[in-house]
């Protein structure tokens, strides 16, 4: 496996990515137990840092994420999830994170 380079806080930026379409999800963050736990599990899991711990894509809201395949970019500094994306990614309902446009 490619090194992974962990901010100082132990984390990685981590892109979910809809494995079919392309369509970019959310961005979320992964410490290297979250990421070990993707690649055993096949469920995306992240780490939250508001309260502290891993949470399981899904596990509240169901609307979960199957991961296909899990990247790293060239340097080693950012992780791309391709997910089945079930439901909604974004916390607002949202299908994706990425829907407020910048004029």
């Amino acid at each position: 496996m490619p090194d992974i380079k962990f901010n100082d806080q132990g984390l990685v930026p981590a892109i979910a990515q809809e494995a079919t379409t392309g369509e970019v999800l959310m961005m979320a963050w992964m410490n290297e137990e979250a990421l070990r736990a993707t690649l055993e599990t096949g469920r995306a899991t992240y780490w939250s840092r508001s309260r502290d711990e891993l949470w399981v894509k899904g596990d509240t809201s169901g609307h979960s994420q199957e991961v296909v395949e899990v990247l790293v970019d060239c340097d080693g500094d950012t992780v791309l999830v391709k997910v089945n994306q079930t439901g909604a990614a974004c916390h607002t309902g949202n299908r994706t994170c990425f829907f407020q446009e910048l004029s």
